[in-house]
């Protein structure tokens, strides 16, 4: 069906997909999520990555294959990132909740309560249910080991699974319960295509206009978020042509970013700190995805050898790191001395 000019609705909702098999550039775990739920075998498990790379649409499609049409009641999704910064409000306002808030208790208390109480509800014509928490990383640490003891209990008859972009948010008592699945940032070629097939579905509209290099500069300005890419499409596709790509591209932690390698590069290395700090604390992004702001950056700005080795080894330590913070401190210490 043709969705009418008028009728506004994001891209990333129309082409949102629908089946494990629709999600694009993720194949290896792909396979395995397809395997579990062909099984009914299922571990507790962390579903880390980048933003727009697929990891609660995969989860999503996970359940609607593991329990069919009884996937919703037999899924219960938390968002970690809104209940931890709204506090007792969500929990007064959200219909989810307003039942089970206990007004005179801490919002750690009602959170274990709430927990505790969907935990205990038994699963529908099925062996056990699915307790999934989006953004995991934005969980205190009394919310973390709460939740560690919740996963004891009740292992029997839940699997707990967890989204982030940050896994060393996580706690060592409940990573070291969870199956991990890496969620890569989805290739250029990968984005592409998907790009292409969704032009091709739009394009029968008559003002709007994307070459094949439209394209590859959007993939580019993407950085592997397929989410995304779809919304730049779109944002083009309003403004009638893919002109001032490169605008678009721009983002605030992108900003952040910029700001914190100037500050460095004139040797305020506590304000340099703070920024890259922010960019974790306030916007969400990992240690990881902090240094793929800063390389662009520099690609774009610097060229300095010293800069791309320090990129190199801080990328290398994020891998095998307890904090990302220490390793984000560090690296801050090294770009200083760079510039001095």
């Amino acid at each position: 069906m043709r969705w009418q000019r008028g009728f506004v609705m994001l891209w990333t909702e129309r082409y949102r997909p629908a089946r494990l098999e629709d999600i694009r550039g993720q194949d290896r775990v792909i396979r395995l999520l397809t395997s579990f739920a062909a099984s009914g075998t299922i571990p507790h498990m962390m579903l880390t990555g980048p933003h727009g790379t697929g990891k609660s649409v995969a989860i999503r499609c996970f359940a609607e294959r593991l329990y069919g049409e009884n996937w919703e009641a037999n899924t219960s999704i938390f968002q970690t990132s809104d209940l931890f910064s709204q506090g007792k409000k969500l929990l007064e306002e959200d219909e989810r909740y307003t039942h089970l808030y206990q007004k005179g208790q801490s919002l750690i208390v009602n959170f274990k309560y709430i927990l505790k109480w969907y935990a205990s509800m038994r699963p529908l014509d099925a062996n056990f249910k699915l307790m999934v928490f989006e953004d995991a990383h934005a969980l205190t640490r009394d919310a973390q080991q709460g939740l560690r003891r919740i996963m004891e209990q009740y292992s029997g008859t839940c699997r707990f699974v967890f989204t982030t972009t940050n896994q060393s948010a996580i706690i060592p008592a409940i990573s070291s319960r969870c199956l991990p699945l890496f969620f890569a940032p989805v290739t250029s070629d990968v984005i592409i295509a998907q790009l292409g097939t969704i032009r091709e579905r739009e394009q029968q509209d008559a003002h709007f206009a994307c070459t094949n290099d439209d394209l590859e500069l959007i993939a580019e300005a993407a950085q592997g978020d397929m989410r995304r890419a779809i919304l730049m499409l779109q944002v083009a596709f309003n403004a009638g042509s893919c002109r001032n790509l490169a605008a678009l591209s721009q983002s605030e932690t992108d900003t952040v970013a910029a700001s914190a390698l100037n500050l460095l590069k004139a040797g305020d290395l506590r304000g340099g700190i703070r920024q890259l700090e922010s960019l974790m604390i306030d916007y969400g992004l990992s240690g990881r995805e902090i240094l793929f702001e800063i390389r662009t950056i520099a690609h774009r700005e610097y060229n300095h050898p010293l800069l791309a080795l320090a990129l190199a080894e801080a990328d290398a330590r994020m891998g095998h790191a307890n904090s990302e913070y220490i390793q984000i401190d560090a690296f801050a210490t090294r770009v200083k001395e760079i510039f001095s």
